[in-house]
């Protein structure tokens, strides 16, 4: 009988259940030039845009909007995904606002109102969802052909490492930002499309800097915090 023989069958492998961590949850990789690149090495473009209430335009307005708008949108040889993002108003800018005009007023009467006025919204403030604002936004994407985006899916501490990497040819380092720079202007291409599309309809647009970028999807993915929580600089 032998005795290393064994019925392999019978012993199974530990199962360590595997644990997310964050990057990992995130589907985009960097934001670089007021461009988001996800992971799959497709570019995305934001665009936010202003709302068109048409109650305050006549029927005949209303129906020119309406048709403009419908000619914008089969006009497309691309997909656009329109988010409608519902997010409480943050008055904190316009009570400092109030606070600095308050104290140019001479007329104590006057400039009493306004401090009762402005511990008013200071109230209304603290209570955070009682007051809703939306803010529409269009993602513009742009995927480029079958390429190699090994370098774009690695985590971002494998990124910094690959930056000090003094083997890495300069050759290679200009490939890629040629690539980047290439595919960045098809996506510009496409984002001037859109603006000059929605301007036409009279809706007002304009592409989210990498600021404003960032914020906003800090706020997506932390809903639960506050405005002042989010403030990134380069």
């Amino acid at each position: 009988m032998n005795l290393f023989s064994f019925d392999k069958s019978k012993f199974q492998k530990s199962s360590v259940p595997k644990i997310a961590n964050t990057e990992s949850l995130i589907k985009f990789s960097e934001i670089r030039n007021n461009t988001i690149i996800m992971k799959d090495g497709s570019l995305r473009a934001i665009v936010k845009a202003t709302g068109l209430n048409l109650d305050l335009k006549s029927p005949d307005e209303q129906m020119m909007a309406i048709n403009s708008y419908k000619r914008f949108i089969n006009g497309l040889d691309f997909p656009i995904q329109i988010m409608i993002h519902n997010t409480y108003l943050d008055l904190s800018d316009y009570i400092n606002y109030l606070k600095d005009q308050i104290k140019n007023i001479t007329n104590e009467t006057l400039g009493e109102y306004g401090k009762q006025y402005t511990k008013f919204l200071e109230g209304i403030n603290l209570q955070e969802g009682l007051i809703y604002t939306k803010e529409f936004y269009i993602i513009i994407p742009y995927a480029t052909s079958e390429k190699d985006f090994s370098h774009i899916r690695k985590p971002w501490r494998r990124k910094f490492l690959d930056v000090l990497d003094s083997n890495e040819s300069a050759e290679k380092i200009m490939a890629r930002y040629r690539q980047f720079t290439a595919n960045n202007k098809f996506l510009d291409t496409r984002v001037a499309l859109i603006t000059e599309g929605l301007r036409s309809v009279g809706i007002g647009c304009e592409q989210l800097i990498w600021e404003d970028a960032v914020k906003l999807l800090f706020r997506i993915y932390n809903p639960n915090l506050h405005k002042s929580q989010a403030n990134f600089t380069k």
